[in-house]
This record gives C-alpha cells, structure tokens and sequence, in this order.
C-alpha cells in the first residue's frame, strides 16, 4: 500500500490583513462596462446556460462544417468496447484504461470532480480525476517501473486493473480577518489492491482533474509572443509575479513547441493533447501514438488483443480534434450589473489579473476560421507560476517544477454546477467552491489571496458573484 499526502498551507488560521489593503473597499469604485463586454469568446459565443452550456458549436460556424463537427462530436461522447467486436469501428479499448470514452471524464464538455462519498466511504474509483507517475532521472522524471506514466485503474477482461485509488481528506480550519471562519479539505491519496507489484519507493504522484473543454482552440490560436508578453509584463511590474512558459515535444509537429494545455502547460496543441488521452486514459492507438503503455511487469497487457493498428483511424481523431478546437465559449452573465462590475474591480484591485489575463486577439489558425482573429477574455496568462508548498505535487513536467501550476482560464467557471452539478475547483478538484480555490493560492499568489481575505464579506462576495458571472 502506498500513501500519499500534500503539505498542508502553512498560513491556514493565521488570518493576515495587509497593511493598507482595507482602505479601498470603502470605495464604491465599478469596473467599466462597455457593450460586448460579455462576449468572452468573440464571435464564437454562445448565450447559453444549463447543461448544454459548454456543448454547442461556435456561434460562428458555417453550416456546411457542422457535418465534421456532429462527427468529432459522436466519437468523443460515445464508448470504446474492447476487441476483437463486430463494432470495429469502435474497438481497441485498454488493456488498461480509466474511462471508456473522452465523455466519460468531461461530462458534457466540462469539468470533472473527485469521487463522490456516501456515509464518509468512498463511492466510486476516480475517472475524472487521473494520476500521473514518475520516478526521479538523471534527464528528468521516467515512468514508474511497474505502472508507467499513469495509473489506470481499470482493465479489460483477463487483465488485471493496475489497481484502486482510495481518497481522503484532512480538514484545515482558519477564520478570515473579519473573523468569519472556513475550511479547507487537503486529499491523501492511497494506492491498493497493485496489479503488478509495489510502486517505486521514489514514485512522484501528480492529481489532475478533467477540465471544461470550451474556447480550446482559441486558447491555441493565441500569439506566443502575446504569452511571453505576459511574461515580461509581470517581471517588469515587480509584484512578485514570475510566470514563465513550458516548452515541451509535440508528437504532431515532432519539435519542441510552447505549452498551453495541461494543469502544468505540458502539451502545446489540442492535436498532441487529443491523441495522448485516446492512448493514455482509453488505451486507444492512433498513427503518432501507436503503442499502448503496457510494462514489462504486465504480462497480461501485452497479450491482450488489439483492435487493429491504429485503432482509431486518422480521419476520425481528426474530427474529435477539430470538435475539440471549436467547442463555443458561452456569454458571461449579468456583466453590466453593478455587483459584477464592483467584483471585477476588486478582482483587478487584488492583482489577480496579473496571472488571469483578460484581454487577446488571436492570429491565425491554419483551417480553423472561427478561431482566428477574434477578440477574448479567457482570464489566462497560460504561463508557469509557483502556487507555493499548499498546491505543491512535487512533480516536474517539462519545464515545470513541482509548486508550480499554469494559470487555468476562468471562462466557464460559474457553468459547473449547471453542466456537471458541482463546484470543484483547482487541479485535483479539493476547492468546494471559489472562495476555497482562492484561499488556497500561495506563492506567487500569496499576495493575492490576502488581499480578498482582508476586504469585507460583502466586497468578498462581489468578487465572487464576478467569478460566477464568467
């Protein structure tokens, strides 16, 4: 059995107030509003809400590309089987896996949660939320012998699941400066019933929920040298903001490229990022992804059958990545009403802009008109930033130590509960809801996090409802 846990915040009931930060919430300040504001996709939005908020095409779509889109769309939501099947265009699940279908961990298009509990005991094993291994190396972190770059914790008939995950949390309790108290929930995580041995003594374990998939391609059609603007932009204010980019392998482009995607920027195009999950979490071959992960230790793997080579063809990954790039990006809400645009100014006031940047234009993106050209407010800076020791995973990825964690875009955050019923926030799902996701930034965002502590509970709450609106 193997245990996990993360260090817990050092600053959790210490209720810090920054010197001169109270004064400006007695400021009845509002963040402008202009006409448009709301669109925080461009021209792909969509003004929707419910659970098929982050499910429609992008508002801009021509008629005649729906067809690809309705494709990539099928292959996405529907189930693998395993082989050999008289459904061979849907055949080659596993050996090892943890969803049957790119749906089944983005329910709906959007965001995972950790497993629910019944009576304090787990109820299901985690899906939406994966595990990433490795080992120390002297060029960087290996796969873990015996279980490789992930932990699957499902299997095929005749082989063996690498094994469960069990999941836990230990309250932390701290008051705000105004003395209203919270909680916060730090997971442990347990490895057992292991297939094939005991993992590593060295073994670096990474959490990672399943993210919305909205505004994908936008996000990829962003300039790079408007994300190392970012960079420059934060070192010259010295705030104590340092992002920086990751620069990882892309198995499309085969040469090292800028990293946008991942809770670490640990791939740089939707086309690596679609078909490193088939292979990784569905056990599905694709032309540059050709082998399943199957170690020396797992016998049973490498025996099991194939669904032929690959086993999804080319054309249609193509459609579940273009599916992915044009998913619309739905409106924010009430953006002219007064308490938005009061949480908004606060929200830039605490220099929690300095990481969620608002503001592109994206360039062009070869065939994809709808993303190319547009004018966003994903809330982004898509760079590298050290959230200190309370988020820490202790795992490099690429460039990316072990504090460190990318800026995830805030669009879409106030759609879960009506999308997926929950409010799970952060990289691995512990934040209950936003004002536990803010508390829990450190590091860089130290400074961030104290000044929405020190204001009063109804500018707290404004920034909030600011949040919701997106």
């Amino acid at each position: 059995m193997t245990k996990l846990f993360l260090r817990p915040a050092s600053w959790l009931g210490a209720g810090l107030i920054l010197g001169g930060l109270v004064g400006f919430t007695s400021l009845p300040e509002l963040a402008p509003y202009h006409d448009g504001d709301e669109k925080l996709g461009g021209d792909t939005t969509v003004y929707e809400t419910g659970r098929n908020a982050f499910s429609l095409s992008a508002a801009n779509m021509a008629s005649e590309r729906q067809t690809r889109f309705f494709v990539g769309n099928s292959f996405f939501k529907k189930a693998w089987v395993e082989a050999p099947s008289s459904t061979t265009a849907r055949d080659g699940l596993g050996p090892h896996f943890i969803a049957r279908s790119c749906g089944a961990c983005h329910a709906l298009d959007g965001r995972g949660a950790p497993p629910t509990f019944e009576n304090q005991l787990q109820a299901e094993q985690p899906m939406a939320l994966l595990f990433r291994l490795s080992i120390p190396g002297r060029n960087g972190p290996q796969p873990e012998p015996n279980y490789g770059g992930q932990f699957n914790n499902d299997a095929i008939p005749g082989v063996k699941p690498e094994g469960k995950v069990q999941i836990s949390y230990l309250p932390q309790t701290g008051s705000f400066p105004d003395g209203e108290p919270f909680e916060l929930l730090q997971p442990q995580y347990r490895f057992t019933e292991l297939g094939y041995g005991p993992l590593h003594p060295q073994v670096q374990v990474s959490p990672r929920i399943a993210p919305q998939m909205i505004g994908l391609g936008l996000l990829e059609a962003i300039r790079e040298q408007d994300i190392l603007a970012n960079a420059r932009a934060q070192a010259a204010a010295n705030l104590g903001v340092s992002g920086r980019a990751n620069y990882v392998p892309d198995a499309y482009a085969g040469k090292t490229l800028l990293g946008r995607f991942g809770w670490k920027a640990n791939v740089a195009t939707i086309a690596h990022q679609t078909a490193g999950a088939f292979n990784g979490d569905i056990g599905i071959t694709s032309r540059h992804f050709p082998q399943e992960e199957c170690l020396p230790a797992q016998r049973d793997c490498r025996q099991a059958a194939r669904g032929g080579t690959p086993e999804i063809p080319q054309d249609k990954l193509d459609a579940v990545i273009f599916y992915s790039r044009t998913l619309a990006v739905p409106a924010q809400r009430e953006a002219d009403s007064a308490e938005v645009r009061r949480g908004k100014w606060l929200f830039s006031q605490a220099q929690c802009s300095s990481c969620h940047v608002a503001g592109y234009t994206t360039g062009p993106l070869r065939g994809l008109p709808e993303v190319s050209g547009q004018k966003i407010s994903p809330y982004t800076d898509l760079l590298l930033h050290d959230m200190g020791p309370g988020l820490a995973d202790g795992r490099p990825d690429g460039l990316a130590n072990g504090q460190e964690w990318k800026t995830p875009p805030l669009w879409g955050i106030g759609l879960f509960a009506d999308v997926n019923g929950h409010t799970r926030y952060l990289h691995d799902g512990r934040a209950r809801n936003l004002s536990e996701a803010i508390l829990w930034h450190g590091g860089e965002a130290e400074a961030a996090k104290q000044r929405f502590m020190a204001v009063n509970k109804t500018d707290r709450a404004a920034l909030l409802r600011f949040l919701e609106s997106l």
